[in-house]
């Protein structure tokens, strides 16, 4: 398969401006993605002016920026701030605070208002369930289950995100998304399983140039590396 026969949407994920500006023109780039962490690493120290420096350049694509307050009020009061940023932010809401609180009673307020909403960090098919019935009903939304920190704990994350695909058939305005893309390969095997949309970090959207190459063709390439690498070295075995 090329990348040109993907169905599932590519998200880019991160908070490097440069970078964010330079996928936008990369038309396989279908939306994107940050978090409070990402920010960090990233540098960003003015959240707000770093959203709308997005916002301004991006217009025509979905963006998800994250509330960051650990009380349900609180996260009410950023959601609606985010909202008024532009008609393309999702509002990025985690399944339940730091102490374990569904935020699924908040989702299904501002859902029912028309808030446009990615929940963020569910790892369980009840995770899931909690959250598609709190949509049900309401605006477009995505669900970000974390394939990728799934698979970190040594457990398949694919049975967790195909049941998570049959939970949400209940709830058609929502869209199951595969967060923490570890590889190219995951983002074929979300196409393959029919997930709606994956994120993908900038690095390994810089990968994506091999897909399809011929592999007898790539072996040779990557010792060709190893030797011109050794030579530029001045390796000897003596």
């Amino acid at each position: 398969m090329q990348l040109s026969d993907l169905q599932v949407k590519i998200f880019a994920d991160g908070a490097d401006l440069n970078g964010i500006l330079r996928l936008a023109q990369n038309p396989l780039v279908q939306g994107f993605t940050t978090n409070p962490s990402l920010m960090r690493k990233a540098g960003v120290t003015d959240y707000t002016r770093f959203a709308h420096q997005v916002l301004e350049a991006i217009t025509d694509r979905p963006i998800s920026f994250e509330v960051f307050s650990d009380e349900l009020d609180e996260m009410e009061a950023q959601a609606r701030k985010l909202k008024g940023w532009g008609e393309n932010v999702y509002v990025k809401i985690p399944v339940t605070n730091s102490r374990g609180e569904s935020t699924a009673p908040l989702i299904r307020k501002l859902t029912g208002e028309g808030v446009k909403l990615n929940i963020t960090a569910l790892l369980t098919p009840d995770h899931v369930r909690t959250i598609s019935a709190a949509l049900k009903g309401g605006a477009p939304s995505v669900v970000s289950v974390f394939a990728g920190r799934i698979a970190d704990t040594g457990v398949d994350p694919l049975p967790i995100m195909q049941e998570s695909l049959d939970i949400l058939k209940e709830t058609p305005t929502a869209e199951l998304l595969w967060a923490s893309c570890r590889e190219v390969f995951n983002i074929f095997q979300a196409d393959t399983m029919g997930c709606h949309i994956i994120t993908v970090t900038h690095d390994i959207l810089g990968s994506l140039g091999v897909v399809g190459k011929d592999l007898t063709t790539y072996s040779i390439e990557l010792i060709k590396v190893f030797y011109n690498d050794a030579q530029a070295s001045g390796f000897k075995v003596e």
